[in-house]
């Protein structure tokens, strides 16, 4: 029994210190999504993918406009319909058209582009507004 009480402490110690805190977390932003589904010219290349996450977390970090972002990849398909062709998606938050807009010229973004544009071969675009 000891032994289970020394586990939860430990267990709860570890939550409250890696755990996010309220004040460090970017809530969704419904005004502006922004959905990007990226297909790499060599997608089993484990330095690609690597370069390609690192450039993109690297631009999203010095984002002035993105509120949150989420960069994933294709899980194993459990139906027809669902689509895993891509080899990475980042879904991407704002609070406005306007900050999307700008984010889109930021001096990050462009970096971005020119630093692994050369690793895809397709990009779809998805940007969404909520239903008012």
């Amino acid at each position: 029994m000891k032994k289970i009480g020394i586990l939860v402490i430990v267990l709860i110690s570890a939550v409250n210190s890696y755990g996010q805190e309220k004040k460090t977390m970017k809530e969704f932003d419904s005004n502006f999504a922004h959905t990007v589904y990226f297909w790499l010219k060599n997608p089993e290349s484990k330095e690609d993918k690597a370069s390609f996450v690192a450039s993109l977390q690297k631009f999203l970090n010095a984002s002035k406009y993105a509120k949150t972002n989420f960069i994933g990849y294709p899980p194993k398909a459990s139906r027809e319909v669902v689509d895993g062709s891509f080899t990475f998606s980042l879904i991407v938050t704002f609070e406005s058209a306007e900050a999307q807009q700008k984010y889109q010229e930021e001096d990050v973004h462009l970096k971005f582009i020119e630093e692994s544009s050369h690793l895809w071969t397709k990009v779809i675009v998805f940007d969404s507004v909520p239903v008012q």
